[in-house]
């Protein structure tokens, strides 16, 4: 195991998936938490420096399956939404240079999500968002992964951002469907899952189905179970190659407790547990913890890897 150090200050912060969740907001900058979807901290700060990892092999541009529609409904946070010159909802922390990469995807439910939709090719990589944060939370990672080759979904979950609001987060398992889903429909051959906190829980359970290959999986400050989903029986059904990363003092080290059983469970033959000493949540451990460029260097090698022991 590998351990991340900082003399930054433990910070406590709550968890969606210890508990069921709703649609009532929290205070800004809330990670997944008993009440449900949170306003998340702004999405400008710089990004830490890229990876040294050589590139993934260059995919030649595919003929892209026609777009979907854009749909009218209710977004969750009518402030922080935008509509783009297609017509789709995005949430404006989406810089306005990929706007043009927004999508509306439709779940099992009918309930309406909007999406980024980035690179191209048949290796695909699924990035879901924590519970109280946005779609921007994976937005860096995503734009590296698809510049390296790869096509990547990021799905904004319903009642957060530009997604619908409907009356509760039961389901939320079925938006990380609708995302592994797309990326299938859009040519990818396989897939790398990966998620924050209950992102990451109902990414595993998704890809646990079977609809694409597994190459991998991440998942930061993941819960063992968020609502009725369960991420212990997902994981013992994926033996790909799996990285996990958490931090002790989230939630007075509740948080690591169910990541250390989600650790345990995995049938992967090679897993990593990546210990962050900041106390944050998810992505916040790279977009905020002193050692946080270290921390994406590892999640961008980790999914390379993935991808080269496929071959």
């Amino acid at each position: 195991m590998r351990t991340i150090r900082s003399a930054i200050p433990v910070a406590l912060l709550c968890l969606c998936g210890l508990s069921a969740c709703s649609s009532t907001p929290q205070a800004a900058g809330a990670p997944d938490s008993a009440k449900g979807a949170a306003r998340p901290p702004s999405a400008g700060s710089p990004a830490p420096a890229r990876s040294a990892t050589p590139s993934h092999s260059a995919v030649p541009p595919s003929r892209r399956p026609a777009s979907h529609p854009p749909v009218n409904y209710t977004p969750s946070w009518p402030d922080r939404t935008t509509r783009t010159d297609a017509g789709h909802l995005v949430d404006t922390c989406v810089p306005k240079s990929l706007r043009d990469k927004a999508t509306t995807l439709t779940t099992s439910d009918g309930v309406h999500l909007s999406a980024l939709e980035l690179g191209d090719g048949p290796d695909g990589v699924l990035l879901d968002h924590e519970q109280g944060y946005n779609i921007c939370s994976f937005l860096d990672i995503g734009k590296e992964l698809a510049s390296r080759g790869y096509r990547v979904v990021i799905p904004e979950y319903r009642n957060h951002g530009a997604s619908e609001h409907v009356a509760d987060n039961e389901h939320i398992d079925r938006d990380a469907r609708a995302g592994l889903a797309e990326l299938k429909r859009l040519g990818a051959e396989r897939v790398f899952l990966g998620g924050a906190s209950c992102g990451g829980t109902t990414a595993a359970v998704a890809g646990a189905d079977g609809e694409l290959p597994v190459v991998g999986l991440l998942m930061m400050s993941s819960p063992a179970r968020c609502g009725g989903v369960d991420a212990v029986a997902a994981v013992r059904k994926i033996d790909a190659p799996s990285l996990f990363a958490v931090s002790p003092g989230d939630m007075n080290g509740a948080v690591e407790k169910q990541v250390r059983e989600v650790y345990a469970a995995s049938a992967a033959t090679r897993k990593r547990l990546v210990v962050d000493r900041s106390g944050y949540h998810g992505t916040d451990m790279i977009r905020l913890g002193p050692h946080g460029g270290e921390l994406r260097r590892d999640v961008i090698s980790f999914v390379v890897a993935a991808y080269d022991k496929a071959r």
